[in-house]
Order: C-alpha cells, then structure tokens, then sequence
C-alpha cells in the first residue's frame, strides 16, 4: 500500500472515476499498457506491471518505432493495477484532468533476470500497437528516455493510431464532449465575447436548435482571429473526427463535391472548436436532398427604411400566407431585418423555387411602392426586398439559433408574432436567447412539421 500512497493522495476519488490504489497480486504474465491522456499538456503514459502495481512514465511525445529517436519518458508515482482498465475522463480541477485514452495493451517480459527501476531495462512489448526490444535508460532524477531497439519489427507509425484499442473510440468520443482549445480568445473584443462564451452557449442552446439544423447540409462562417479580422465561409466538409456527415454532390460543372451535414449536439461543438460559429442550413433534409420542405423568406430592407416599414412588411407577407392558409413561423435575422419560415414540402427544388418566387412578385404587383423581387440595390431603393433566392438549390439562410459573427454577437431568434413590433432584429443575444429556453417554445408546433 506504500507504494500507492503518492497515487491516492493526488486524487479525489468522490470526484474522479479512476481507481482507488489498492496493491494487488501480480499475475503469471506481467501487464503492461500504454495511455493517450489529453490533460492541461497532451501526452502518452507508459505502464509496466511489476510487484503487484504499474510503475509509470510519461511520455510527451508517445513512443517511436524509429530507433534513432530517443523519447523523454519521465518517471511518475506508481499506479494500481487495474488502472490498466481505466478510460474515460477525469474531472478538470482534478489532478489529471482531461481525457484518458486506452491506446495500447499487451504483455511485457524484460531480458534481464534482475530488473531495477533505478537503472536501465531492457524488455521485450507484446502490444497490439507495440511489439518487439525496448530500453528504458534512466539519466536524470526522474527522467528516462525511451528507446526502440533494432529488431525484426516492421516499422509502425503511431499517428497512425487515433482510437483506443479497447473500445474503437476516439479521443473526443470518450470525453463525450468536445475539448475545446483556445477558449480565451477574444471573438468581440469591445463587448469581450470570447471563444469559451460562444462555446458555452450552444452547449445550453442545441437541443432547441438541433430540430433545424439536424441533417441539413450546412455552410459556416468561420471566424479565427474574431469579427474584425478575415472570416470564411465554407460548405466543403474537411473534418476527419466522426461527429459530421457527409454526402457528395454534383456541382454545376458536374464534378462531386463533399458536402456536409450536423447529426447531433457534438456536430454543432465540434465546429465550434474549429472556430466556425455562423450555421447556415439547405431547405432540404440530407434522406430527401432533392425535395426541399423549409421554405425561407428574407426580408431585406433598404438601409435608409425604418424599423417600422420593416415591421409593416412582415405583416404583408404573413397576411398573404394566412390567405394561402400556409402556417408561418417568425424569427429575428441578427442583422437588419426579420426571417418568415414555412414548412412547406415539395416534390422539386424548381417547384419549390418558382413558388417562393410567386409570393415576391405577388407582394411586388400588390404593394409596388414598398417591396421589390429584384435582388439590385438600385431596384431597392426605399423598399424591401422580398428575398425569395434563399429557395433554390444549394442555398442556404441562417440557421434558428446561430448567432451572427456582428458587432455584440446577436442570435437568429425564433420569436412569438406578438413579439414582432416589441424585438429588434438584431437585439437578441446570447444571454437573452439562453434567458428565453425557460419561456414556451413559440417554434413548438413547427416541429411537428419537419
């Protein structure tokens, strides 16, 4: 039990999941296991059975195959043998916190019939990932370096490796939560918005947003250095982590391309972490790519209208929709006006195009003094454009409860029709959109149609 004791005095366990050491009987054959821990540093853990625990080293680089490459191992507090079995994530504050990985496990033998902790070893692995001679060279106080020496294995490359040899999980599948890196950068610098806060806000925020966005094809803005820097914009699919679909489609010039798609609440965080914090959908659902169902329209106001001529044509545009008895659902847009949302399935993108633009051209002959179906700004002067474009294939409109990368980072928000003359179009933020998940949905019954 000494030799557990530095172990258990590191560790909560009424916090952590990992073990209590408790020395146990070595077995006949001497275990040895290899650890991905991806704490406040990412690195490897070397364990070797020996008298009933795991002496212990980690190794920040992970072990090589290359035997010209000599690993810094440095040499930390005995574990317990069932530590070996351990996976899963340790809490942050706690000592070790982050996620712990199963990477490797087999059996190790050393050469030497006498075998020191204090001098070096030579041993033989028998992994799954590792196989063959090793030496563990000690050289100062608690560092080691960690060798491969010369044999008949065929040389393996451990990035090659990224899921654990128990489960088949990756690192962020084991943590069941996206490890967010970078969290304090400053996204609005003035209103000090960072990363972590936009973060944090979709974790609270996604399972009202997911009916929307769940397998739609998406394209983000993605904004690195925060909104006064370069932003991009992309609809490719480029990740190689499992929380993303994605399915090919044929461009204009007839070349595929990947396109893709959020499946769940780690879809919309992983993106996120990558610093793309703008979701914009399809009007389609990726089964029924070609049968669009969620038909948008865009008011669009000349910068010079007022708020109340913005108003005044959200109202038009729902009074004709009332006409066609077609159910409406309102939402802010986070920029200069307000998003009229129909569900509306239909057998073609064309049909689907040709109607949205019908509605346009119908308020444009009804009221020519205030709305336009022409896209031109010189066609919009002094009035709104009726932005029906949004309905075609390929295009897409800001997602329900994406924030918009502005000035006080607003959020497109779903909001009640009583609400339209009492909210702003872009004065919605996070805060208050995380205040209103305590309110009824006013989007509740436009789930039943999707």
């Amino acid at each position: 039990m000494r030799e557990l004791q530095k172990y258990n005095k590191k560790r909560n366990f009424k916090k952590t999941k990992e073990p209590i050491g408790k020395k146990q009987k070595s077995t006949k054959k001497l275990h040895f296991v290899v650890q991905h821990h991806l704490a406040r540093k990412d690195h490897f853990d070397l364990r070797l059975e020996w008298h009933g625990v795991l002496k212990s080293w980690a190794v920040p680089k992970g072990p090589s195959y290359n035997s010209k490459d000599r690993r810094l191992a440095v040499k930390v507090e005995d574990h317990p043998l069932n530590y070996r079995n351990f996976e899963g994530t340790i809490p942050k504050g706690e000592y070790g916190g982050g996620t712990v990985m199963i990477w490797d496990e087999g059996y190790w033998e050393p050469i030497s019939s006498t075998v020191s902790f204090k001098k070096p070893i030579k041993f033989l692995l028998h992994g799954k990932r590792l196989k063959g001679h090793w030496t563990l060279i000690p050289f100062k106080e608690e560092n080691w370096l960690l060798i491969k020496e010369k044999d008949e294995e065929p040389f393996q490359d451990i990035k090659n490796f990224t899921t654990s040899i128990r489960s088949g999980k990756t690192m962020e599948e084991i943590a069941g939560k996206i490890i967010l890196t970078n969290s304090e950068k400053m996204i609005d610098k003035k209103n000090k918005i960072t990363k972590k806060d936009i973060f944090s806000y979709y974790e609270k925020i996604a399972e009202r947003m997911l009916p929307y966005i769940k397998n739609r094809l998406i394209s983000t803005i993605r904004s690195p250095q925060g909104i006064e820097k370069t932003k991009f914009y992309k609809k490719h699919f480029e990740n190689i982590d499992n929380y993303l679909g994605k399915i090919k489609i044929t461009n204009d010039k007839g070349k595929k391309e990947d396109y893709y798609y959020i499946k769940d609440t780690q879809g919309i965080l992983s993106e996120v972490q990558m610093n793309s914090y703008e979701f914009h959908i399809w009007g389609s659902t990726v089964p029924k790519i070609k049968k669009p169902n969620l038909m948008i329209f865009d008011l669009d106001p000349d910068e010079k209208l007022s708020l109340e001529k913005v108003r005044e044509g959200v109202k038009d545009l729902k009074s004709i929709l009332d006409e066609l008895k077609l159910p409406a659902f309102l939402k802010t847009s986070g920029g200069k006006g307000y998003h009229i949302v129909v569900p509306l399935p239909m057998k073609s993108w064309n049909d689907f195009r040709n109607f949205a633009k019908n509605i346009a051209n119908l308020m444009e002959k009804k009221w020519p003094e205030k709305y336009t179906s022409n896209m031109s700004k010189k066609k919009r002067r002094n009035k709104i454009f009726i932005d029906w474009v949004r309905n075609t294939e390929k295009a897409t409109s800001v997602a329900p409860y994406s924030v918009r990368l502005r000035k006080n980072i607003p959020v497109s928000m779903p909001i009640k029709w009583s609400e339209l003359d009492k909210v702003k179009p872009n004065e919605i933020t996070m805060k208050e959109a995380i205040k209103r998940l305590n309110r009824q949905d006013p989007w509740q019954e436009l789930k039943d149609f999707l």
